[in-house]
């Protein structure tokens, strides 16, 4: 895992042909938009998220946000656990994005 600040993490993704964002807030806050092209998973619902995770493709490499970049980072950690090699941490979370918004 790595906790990438905005710039690194957009530039990162932008040059990856073999990119996936992960969303892991709750529908609520995904209500309020979202980074676009995000699939959202949501950290909170337990073994539910874990089997979720389950059903992605290990070897891509994920892009992972929250709202703050707390849950994010957890994420990330469980993701290494369960076998994927590549997730970047977004810090300060949707709080901090200032880039395009989808709703």
């Amino acid at each position: 895992m790595a906790d990438l600040n905005q710039e690194e993490w957009t530039s990162r993704l932008a040059a990856d042909d073999n990119a996936f964002i992960l969303d892991v807030r709750t529908a609520d806050e995904v209500s309020e938009g979202y980074i676009p092209g995000a699939t959202n998973i949501d950290i909170f619902m337990g073994q539910g998220f874990l089997d979720a995770l389950e059903e992605l493709d290990k070897s891509k490499n994920y892009y992972v946000y929250c709202r703050s970049g707390n849950r994010s980072g957890q994420a990330c950690a469980l993701m290494n656990q369960a076998g994927f090699e590549t997730a970047y941490n977004l810090m300060g979370g949707f709080m901090s994005w200032d880039g395009e918004v989808a709703q």
